[in-house]
């Protein structure tokens, strides 16, 4: 059977927005490594193209005619901002929203600007259209002012859906894209009539793509979420200073609520929740007659790291060293503590001894062949360990003795694993 027209343009659709959304999600995962500006730049230079083929460019589908300018690289980015809000935060993603705005006022003023020249014919047949520049930066003007109120409008309803859809995140993303396109829609398509005459079945044939877009944008971007990225979104930044202060509060507030004894950089459980609940897991275990093991656990060399390449490097270091410390441990009895600074503490419950002593050796072995960082770093750590009741029959004396041989591994030369006997294991 023959491939019809328009069958082929669905096609060719489908393979741009494909094609977008790869490149810029693989700018978007690189930014840990080459900056956000790199992502952020592609993401204004297509500025130009899309508003240039919303205005002249349409083909027909099925179902009307539409223009890959809107259905495609605007809805595109309108899932990219909101990608960029959910992995960063809104101090980040007004980066964009503004420069654009900012950006195409100045390209109306410069027009104004060129307007008073007397234009020498250089090149023969080759005459500026002024005016046509002037079209392109008054729709881009109005273009830019909408996306301004849809990045705003995405990010608040991602927000309230949150209160009934929480654990749908998908759903979120569609249904917040597909009610901010279909404002844009409308809103763009006022101004298209008005500066260009386009009929008006553009409007339900570019608004029927837009919904599909939605579908399709979104459906890449939640699994790019749950595929390729793993970096947990940090809590908003105080000190904003615009409207963006107010869209996150609620959310993070409920997420802040949710890590409530969490360390915010590692995720693991902080100081606090040793001291409240540490006796707790020592204490009952103890009362039916099973050991536990206390570890403390040391970074070495992170104050030449923070002092030679900056804390955030260090902060990379622990963050990647809980998370590889978890999931080395494994057991639902092993808990991790962040105790302070560079230094973890794990409670492992029903652990002897001897295999308190292994499973040390075990996260220091692991540690000492991973990559910390985005940066590839190795790093090493220390550990003491100690085991309750023969070290001490509570949290903080037992503690103590695992500190006091983390000490002794430190002064050994680091890289060490010290237990009961003394001996530097390593």
């Amino acid at each position: 059977m023959a491939i019809t027209l328009e069958t082929s343009n669905f096609f060719l659709l489908l393979a741009q927005a494909f094609s977008y959304f790869c490149v810029m999600a693989a700018l978007f995962w690189a930014r840990r490594r080459v900056g956000l500006g790199v992502f952020l730049c592609a993401l204004g230079v297509m500025h130009f193209l899309e508003t240039y083929l919303a205005a002249v460019f349409y083909i027909q589908l099925p179902f009307g005619i539409i223009s890959p300018g809107s259905t495609v690289l605007f809805s595109g980015k309108l899932l990219m901002i909101l990608l960029l809000y959910i992995k960063e935060d809104a101090a980040t993603v007004r980066q964009p929203i503004y420069g654009l705005l900012i950006g195409n006022f100045l390209i109306v003023g410069l027009v104004v600007v060129l307007r008073n020249h007397e234009v020498v014919p250089a090149v023969p047949g080759r005459e500026p259209n002024i005016a046509f520049v002037d079209e392109m930066g008054w729709l881009m003007v109005w273009g830019t002012a909408l996306l301004f109120l849809d990045s705003i409008g995405v990010i608040l309803l991602y927000e309230q859906l949150g209160r009934w859809l929480r654990s749908h995140q998908l759903a979120r993303i569609f249904l917040a894209s597909a009610a901010m396109l279909t404002f844009d829609q409308f809103g763009f398509f006022m101004a298209l009539h008005y500066v260009t005459g386009a009929p008006w079945h553009v409007l339900y044939g570019g608004w029927a793509a837009k919904m599909g877009a939605a579908l399709v944008f979104s459906l890449m971007v939640f699994a790019y979420l749950r595929l390729v990225e793993r970096r947990t979104r940090d809590l908003l930044p105080a000190q904003l200073s615009d409207v963006f202060d107010t869209l996150t509060y609620r959310e993070r507030y409920l997420d802040l609520l949710g890590e409530s004894g969490r360390d915010r950089l590692t995720g693991a459980l902080d100081r606090g929740r040793f001291d409240a609940m540490g006796q707790d897991l020592v204490g009952p275990t103890l009362a039916t007659g099973e050991p536990v093991s206390l570890l403390a656990i040391d970074v070495d060399g992170l104050g030449r790291i923070n002092d030679g390449e900056g804390r955030p490097a260090g902060d990379l270091i622990l963050r990647d060293l809980a998370r590889l410390l978890i999931g080395t441990m494994g057991d639902g009895r092993c808990h991790l503590f962040r105790h302070g600074g560079g230094t973890f503490a794990v409670v492992a419950q029903g652990l002897d001894h001897p295999t308190a002593v292994d499973l040390a050796e075990l996260l220091r072995r692991t540690t000492a062949r991973a990559e910390m960082s985005e940066r590839g770093a190795i790093v090493t750590v220390s550990v003491g360990v100690a085991t309750a009741p023969e070290d001490g029959r509570d949290l903080y004396r037992a503690y103590a003795v695992a500190e006091s041989r983390l000490r002794e591994a430190k002064a050994a030369g680091k890289d060490r694993v010290v237990g009961r006997d003394g001996v530097v294991l390593g």
